[in-house]
């Protein structure tokens, strides 16, 4: 009679298990394409930023570099007496956006408003003037602010290091359970942790699908609405983060029995394939699904979290149960397959570390002139000393001094573990910025090649400072303003010079626009390298003010 119970219960299991591929089967093929393409940005527009044109135009037409998607309401161009000059809903032709307008407006400057989302979805902003018969003083965007507030941000990174750590959690216990446990130890320990693993993709997951609305929309981290929420849902991220959660659902079937006991061999291969299938689901949602090769970058990306996964994963169930409870016997049995494996993964990574770096930062001169080849950098390094760790732990395991003493082998272990985790953070970093190729693009294709950004506080305000890309020659400055409870804060008006005490320059000062009540923006040109002393003045009402100073390196 049991065996007649099991026999029913495994067959669904296989059945959902099925259910949840043929629900990713069907989720990927009716995902919108993705272009072969990341960070779009904006190549021209007509009329074209700072002209001026004699009559009104019909429409104003952006141009980007790639596709991109709508952002519901952040598309505006703003009158001289400030009202709205656009008409109806803007259309969106693979990178080319129409934008409807009065043509009968007034004379003067028009503001154009614009946040898109690229093919990797990450949101694109930007703004331009443009003026009918003769400029005037430029309109004030009076709709909310088209950018994420930085606690969003903070959070999708948040969310992305656990979910990478979920993965770990998850995939060590399983593989380690399904492979190597011996039988007379209990699964209780592993088996939660596993379950703890799960849960944590599939909340990371949810908060993905949560703080991609705010992050693409711009606003807190409860400016939600349906129609973003229906954007987000209708894109290649969407699909990708709804399939990811159809397969931890369906895995949830064949988990259960195999962390209970040594599952079959039929369970073990769905479990698998289901697996593999999630590990894409992390590319096609970013970077990798849009790179010049994104067929090439998918996979390969999926390899390297998988290998990272199972290492990671393995390394974890050493330190926490097998090297504390195993005996010499089962620790010598275990330990010689536990390093063949991780020496496999280890060679999965750095293969599928190198494919990524050629394909992400194109060029040896990018590793230096960029955020992600920096970042890239410090996790090559990172990841040079875990080898270290890593190739003492397999001497000791090869001389048969692991099984006797586990006491060394572990404490290497755990080392790993500590830089490992390191490296999931710098790894969460990378996935939200700008892939060194399009960054060493420059300026003559509208991508940055640097970048300096920071927070200052008062007593009054806090101001966000961002100058691209901090280097000799034009430079591009945005100025955002937060009270204390980090909402936008309006200011009345925006004060900056910029000098160069060591060099003998004195104070130029930086035209400001004022974009929304709370963001100005402004282009200077800087003529030398040195420490520039930027400061800032930001009248809030006509009594209060307050005024902060950086200290912008300008290589």
């Amino acid at each position: 009679m049991a065996g007649m119970t099991v026999a029913p219960r495994r067959w669904a299991a296989r059945l959902a298990a099925a259910a949840g591929l043929l629900v990713t089967v069907v989720a990927l093929l009716i995902a919108p394409a993705t272009p072969a393409s990341a960070h779009a940005v904006l190549v021209s527009s007509s009329p074209a930023a700072a002209s001026i044109v004699p009559s009104g135009p019909s429409e104003v037409v952006l141009t980007f570099s790639e596709s991109v998607r709508k952002v519901p309401g952040k598309i505006r161009v703003i009158a001289p007496d400030g009202s709205r000059a656009d008409r109806g809903e803007p259309s969106f032709s693979d990178g080319v956006v129409t934008i409807p307008v009065d043509p009968a407006g007034a004379r003067g400057t028009y503001l154009v408003s614009f946040r898109v989302i690229s093919a990797d979805s990450h949101p694109v902003s930007g703004a331009f003037t443009y003026s009918v018969g003769a400029p005037s003083t430029p309109p004030v965007d009076s709709g909310t602010d088209t950018r994420a507030n930085p606690v969003v941000g903070t959070a999708v990174k948040v969310a992305r290091f656990l979910g990478y750590a979920g993965l770990v959690l998850l995939v060590g216990p399983a593989l380690v359970l399904a492979a190597l446990w011996p039988r007379r130890l209990s699964r209780r320990g592993p088996t939660r942790l596993a379950w703890t693993g799960l849960g944590l993709v599939a909340v990371a997951t949810l908060a993905d699908l949560w703080l991609q609305v705010p992050y693409t929309a711009g606003g807190g981290l409860f400016d939600v609405t349906g129609e973003g929420f229906g954007s987000v849902f209708g894109s290649a991220f969407g699909a990708a983060h709804l399939v990811r959660l159809g397969l931890l659902a369906a895995s949830v079937f064949l988990l259960r029995p195999l962390l209970a006991r040594p599952a079959g061999r039929a369970d073990a291969i769905i479990l698998a394939v289901l697996g593999a299938a999630a590990l894409l689901t992390w590319p096609l949602a970013g970077h990798p699904a849009a790179s010049p090769a994104p067929a090439v970058s998918v996979v390969v990306d999926a390899v390297h979290l998988g290998s990272m996964a199972v290492w990671l994963g393995g390394l974890l169930m050493l330190a926490a149960f097998l090297l504390r409870q195993a005996d010499e016997r089962e620790l010598g049995a275990i330990l010689p397959i536990w390093s063949r494996w991780a020496a496999l993964a280890v060679s999965a990574l750095l293969l599928a570390g190198t494919v990524q770096a050629l394909i992400e930062v194109a060029t040896p001169q990018a590793l230096i002139d960029t955020t992600y080849g920096r970042l890239l950098l410090a996790k090559i390094g990172l990841f040079a000393l875990v080898i270290g760790v890593a190739a003492y732990s397999r001497q000791l395991v090869r001389s048969r001094v692991a099984a006797q003493r586990p006491v060394p082998v572990r404490r290497a272990v755990l080392v790993e573990l500590a830089v490992t985790v390191v490296v999931l953070a710098v790894s969460a970093t990378l996935v939200q910025t700008t892939p060194a190729r399009t960054a060493a693009a420059g300026p003559s294709a509208g991508a940055e090649a640097g970048f300096f950004s920071t927070r200052l506080s008062s007593s009054l305000l806090t101001v966000e400072v961002e100058v691209s890309p901090a280097e000799r020659g034009n430079n591009t400055v945005h100025l955002y303003a937060y009270d204390k409870n980090n909402q936008p804060q309006l200011v009345a008006e925006w004060k900056a010079t910029v000098a160069l005490p060591s060099a003998g320059i004195e104070p130029i000062e930086v035209p400001l626009l004022r974009l929304t009540d709370s963001h100005a923006y402004g282009d200077i040109s800087l003529p030398t390298a040195g420490e520039w002393q930027l400061k800032i003045t930001a009248r809030t009402t006509d009594i209060d003010q307050a005024t902060v100073t950086a200290t912008v390196p300008v290589r």
